[in-house]
């Protein structure tokens, strides 16, 4: 396994239709799903949610679940458990008592998958700790919401998240039992002097936390919101790369 002390990717985005959508997506999508009028139409925008592999899409799908169309409710349940997000699981579950039968068993086979999504064997085991905004000018919302889609694209990834403060002797006895191995990871907004953003993941050995390297991923031409969320797949990608992430020990 490669232990670089520093490892250095300048990824440039160029502004393109896909990344101006960005962040805007998740809302133009839900007010499709709250005030369309066609239920056709809001069954479709919950799909399409459900497709995004968003946390920030769970809001809207489960304020969906009273939607007084039979259609609608379904296609949310099945967009839940597309989405495999563990809030999802939360509000299905409290809409297992569904009398529509079609509704119902959408629930059910969504509450299904998304059970089985948690219980499946992780590639290795991380620490996430809070995401550091060094720009000083991120609003404190977008940097959550961040952190959030960053911590549920590395558990797609197949990492097993580790708990807060776990102790020393929980964490090995996690990692002896799961057969993984584990890392601490440190992420960082940091401003580039082109005037984009830069997305730096310095990764960590767990729970010995001996120095292992750091990636970062630079982008520009498009909002801040845009930005970040068109770079936490690539710095993720890079990170598992260069760390080799995997089950292997």
């Amino acid at each position: 396994m490669r232990l670089p002390t520093a490892i250095l990717l300048i990824l440039s985005l160029l502004p393109c239709a896909a990344l101006a959508q960005g962040d805007t997506r998740i809302t133009f999508l839900g007010r499709q799903l709250e005030k369309g009028r066609d239920p056709r139409a809001r069954s479709q925008a919950a799909l399409v949610l459900g497709a995004t592999e968003d946390p920030e899409a769970v809001t809207p799908l489960c304020g969906a679940l009273k939607d007084p169309s039979e259609l609608v409710r379904a296609a949310v349940a099945k967009g839940l458990g597309s989405l495999l997000e563990p809030g999802g699981l939360d509000c299905l579950q409290a809409y297992q008592g569904e009398t529509d039968a079609s509704v119902q068993a959408a629930v059910a086979e969504s509450v299904k998958a998304i059970k089985a999504y948690q219980a499946r064997r992780p590639r290795f085991y991380l620490a996430l700790d809070t995401l550091k905004d060094k720009t000083g000018g991120i609003p404190p919302e977008l940097v959550k919401v961040t952190e959030a889609r960053l911590r549920s694209k590395l558990v797609r990834r197949g990492a097993q998240m580790a708990p807060v403060k776990e102790t020393k002797a929980a964490a090995k006895g996690a990692l002896k039992k799961m057969g993984v191995h584990g890392y601490r990871i440190t992420a960082e907004i940091q401003a580039t002097d082109s005037g984009g953003l830069r997305l730096a993941i310095l990764c960590m050995s767990y729970p010995e936390q001996s120095l292992m390297g750091q990636v970062e991923v630079n982008a520009a031409g498009a909002p801040p919101a845009d930005l970040l969320k068109a770079l936490i797949p690539r710095a993720i990608e890079e990170a598992a790369a260069t760390f080799e992430w995997s089950s292997e020990t």
